[in-house]
């Protein structure tokens, strides 16, 4: 063994008084990211870019709980198991979202922002799609501060040296000399999960350059193709999971919402094909590297879009 990626000993950073979560800022900085592309997507689509805050006041909010909720339900042995926290629920900022709670819960909170900010939900999923596979593949760093979510020992020269950990401190256990205990090397899960939502999002973003899109379609893109890299991920995992026939209660998440996904795209590819939408697609690719579309259309339930050309 020559060479290895370093895992951080310390994952928190004192302010003053102020203590900032390493694992906090990377989703922080995920979320930020994902608001300003998707800004932007928006408005190639003919939508005033800030409504894109309006829209993630509600799905951030409820992305984060669904994201927590799933990790506790997923994961309750340090809740409810023996010696377990209950409590421990409430800190987020130690680490333990689960990504399918994230987009559920998120993509419910979407719709009702769309709904209260006057914009048809399925072009702002297309919109989002990318930035949002941006923003899990920063969130991964978080687990890298906080040395988790590794494989099996490996001794490839792109091995992930882990620390023991002391969560609640954030920070790796030292010996008696003060040197930081290191578990080992292992496979960096988290970085290959990282890599491949990068790829992810740039597909996302090269899509609408290659063929036309039903308004939804690249969403289903998007719900499909991650749990294609995810299943793979997660059977090289071994942290704590709930055990289901065998496999990880994860392995069973990515298959069904693999399938959910190909219905996505089945079933917005059909309502296109059914009631032609004149703003499903536009002529000319846009900046961010999707093609913009044109003015929906007036349905009953959807609202025309705010022109950024008034006055």
């Amino acid at each position: 063994m020559t060479t290895s990626i370093p895992s951080p000993t310390v994952g928190a950073f004192d302010l003053g008084p102020l203590t900032l979560r390493a694992y906090a800022l990377c989703i922080l900085a995920g979320i930020v990211l994902a608001v300003w592309l998707t800004g932007r997507r928006l408005a190639a689509r003919g939508y005033e870019s800030g409504v894109v805050l309006d829209v993630a006041a509600y799905a951030v909010v409820a992305g984060i709980v669904g994201g927590r909720l799933y990790h506790v339900v997923s994961t309750p042995g340090p809740y409810f198991g023996e010696g377990g926290d209950l409590s421990a629920a409430l800190r987020i900022w130690e680490g333990g979202l689960g990504i399918w709670g994230a987009i559920s819960l998120g993509a419910l909170g979407a719709w009702v922002g769309c709904r209260r900010a006057g914009i048809p939900f399925l072009v702002f999923a297309d919109a989002a799609a990318p930035g949002v596979a941006f923003a899990q593949a920063l969130g991964r760093w978080g687990n890298w501060f906080n040395n988790e979510l590794y494989g099996g020992p490996t001794d490839a020269p792109w091995g992930l040296v882990i620390h023991e950990w002391d969560q609640s401190a954030a920070r790796a256990v030292t010996d008696a000399a003060g040197d930081p205990v290191v578990l080992g090397t292992f496979q960096p899960t988290f970085l290959y999960e990282s890599v491949f939502l990068v790829v992810l999002g740039v597909l996302l973003l090269l899509a609408g350059r290659w063929r036309r899109w039903a308004p939804g379609q690249v969403f289903g893109l998007y719900v499909a193709g991650y749990p294609l890299g995810r299943v793979v991920i997660e059977r090289m995992r071994t942290d704590e999971a709930e055990m289901v026939l065998g496999q990880r209660l994860n392995v069973w998440t990515s298959i069904g919402v693999f399938l959910l996904g190909v219905w996505i795209l089945w079933f917005t590819g059909r309502r296109a094909r059914r009631a032609p939408d004149p703003g499903a697609t536009a002529d000319a690719p846009d900046e961010a590297g999707d093609e913009p579309t044109a003015e929906p259309s007036e349905d009953a339930d959807e609202t025309p879009p705010r022109s950024q050309d008034v006055g």
